[in-house]
């Protein structure tokens, strides 16, 4: 699942591909909001993102499930 986050003061967005579900992210962004504290999401990859809640402009969830590619419906 691709999450976009948009950062204040900064011209580009995060893009974070993680393995995490939309209700875990979106648990973990609500939480971190509501505590004042960090964000932290775990990519695909195993590492380790920390965002600030107060630089957080929004967060963008993607979908779970990734488009197909090529000819013919299935």
């Amino acid at each position: 699942m691709e999450i976009t986050i948009g950062v204040q003061n900064l011209a580009r967005e995060l893009v974070v591909e993680t393995d995490q579900t939309a209700e875990d992210v979106t648990a973990a962004v609500r939480g971190a909001i509501a505590d004042g504290g960090l964000l932290e999401l775990t990519d695909s990859r195993g590492r380790t993102i920390l965002v600030p809640t107060a630089t957080i402009g929004y967060v963008e969830v993607g979908a779970t499930e990734q488009p197909r590619v090529g000819f013919g419906a299935l």
